[in-house]
């Protein structure tokens, strides 16, 4: 382990929390300039996944920041279209693989060299691939243009969802390794280029080492964070913690004390400059959102736990399938797990931390459901039975 320096600042446990929820655009004036770009541009990376119950996790992310963005203009703003017969546009974003899945900036493409170079030395890939596919699917991205799995043979075998075809499983592995390059979707799939034809020249290069690319996304970690452990800090685009150990004392962060964490942290320097005040976002959350999603950091700031019980059966679900996490006042005072049935928003389930945050969730609730185009919000199970009436009339009043 490296010698942890002498702290810098001592943090109380509530200008921690609400650093953190500065640093993730939540405290403080949205910036609606900057739109949705803006806000990929502050995270540094925005999880994608295939659930969509109000809205796909991607979009959920900047409405929970900037309100009632148009759902168009998310897509536009990350996967931009080039203009039919003419060359590509500079793209604003390319997908790859940090926290999880993600859409990042295309300024990163250099910092992620060192995983492409890992994933081609050492492939970690369960699917077999017959000699020659690779290439034929690379040379026909090459003479046809960017296109889908399914234009270049098919996504699928016709097995379960990872029951990839040949094709699928060739893009995938040259995306992984960098020849290849997602920049836009086509009706939620992955439209599929060369590298050397999409990605901007001035970034298209592997010449950052390993250890210059982990610094950098280690000290953009810290800015997205506020402030976190070295675990937090190596989590937000997966690093292992021996990476974060051997450069986060190159990395311009600085090592504080917060009231309550038993580890060492680390924090972006501008982010102890001022103190963080302004407004509150009142909105309801994607449990994939940076936020919260790692469930430790989630624990430590917040005293609120929480898990996606999607890939849980059904029986053994407490929360249900998609229970989004309710944030007001920069604290989280309870869940609720949506539905859409018609122009309806259904509440399957809501758990509240009490009564105040009644009126918090009606809103959330409201304000949901207009922006996916609902008139109608429809409770079915309150956890508190006390707190069901209040909570209609609430939302009646709304």
């Amino acid at each position: 382990m490296t010698t942890v320096p002498p702290a810098t600042a001592e943090l109380s446990a509530d200008e921690a929390r609400r650093i953190a929820l500065r640093a993730q655009g939540f405290l403080g004036a949205p910036d609606r300039r900057g739109g949705v770009r803006g806000v990929l541009r502050h995270l540094g990376a925005v999880q994608l996944d295939t659930i969509s119950v109000l809205a796909r996790s991607h979009e959920l992310i900047p409405y929970a920041r900037l309100g009632a963005v148009g759902r168009k203009a998310v897509e536009d703003a990350y996967w931009t279209p080039a203009p039919v017969g003419t060359s590509p546009a500079r793209p604003h974003a390319f997908e790859y693989w940090s926290h999880a899945a993600c859409v990042l900036p295309i300024e990163e493409w250099p910092h992620f060299a060192f995983r492409r170079r890992a994933y081609r030395a050492r492939p970690h890939w369960s699917h077999k691939l017959a000699d020659g596919v690779y290439d034929t699917v690379t040379q026909q991205l090459r003479a046809e243009g960017p296109l889908t799995a399914t234009e270049l043979g098919g996504a699928k075998n016709g097995g379960p969802w990872w029951d990839w075809s040949e094709a699928k499983v060739a893009v995938e592995r040259a995306l992984m390794y960098g020849e290849v390059v997602c920049v836009g979707r086509r009706g939620w799939k992955r439209v599929y280029d060369l590298a050397e034809r999409a990605v901007p020249g001035d970034l298209l290069h592997d010449e950052l080492d390993d250890r210059e690319c982990v610094r950098r996304l280690v000290a953009l970690a810290g800015q997205s964070l506020g402030v976190g452990t070295r675990a937090d800090i190596a989590d937000y685009h997966r690093l292992k913690g021996e990476q974060v150990e051997a450069v986060i004392a190159d990395s311009g962060l600085v090592p504080v004390t917060v009231e309550g964490w038993a580890k060492p942290a680390w924090a972006d320097p501008a982010a102890l400059a001022t103190v963080p005040r302004g407004r509150h976002r009142t909105t309801l959350l994607s449990p994939f959102d940076s936020l919260i999603w790692e469930r430790a950091r989630t624990e430590r700031i917040f005293g609120f736990t929480h898990r996606l019980e999607a890939y849980v059966p059904k029986p053994k679900r407490i929360h249900g399938y998609f229970a989004m996490p309710l944030l007001s006042g920069g604290r989280l005072l309870g869940r609720v797990d949506p539905a859409r049935e018609g122009r309806t928003l259904v509440a399957r389930q809501v758990s509240l931390e009490g009564p105040k945050a009644v009126e918090p969730m009606a809103r959330a609730l409201r304000e949901a459901a207009e922006w996916v185009g609902c008139s109608d919000v429809r409770l079915e199970r309150v956890d508190a039975p006390a707190l069901r009436g209040p909570l209609t009339e609430a939302l009646a009043a709304l």
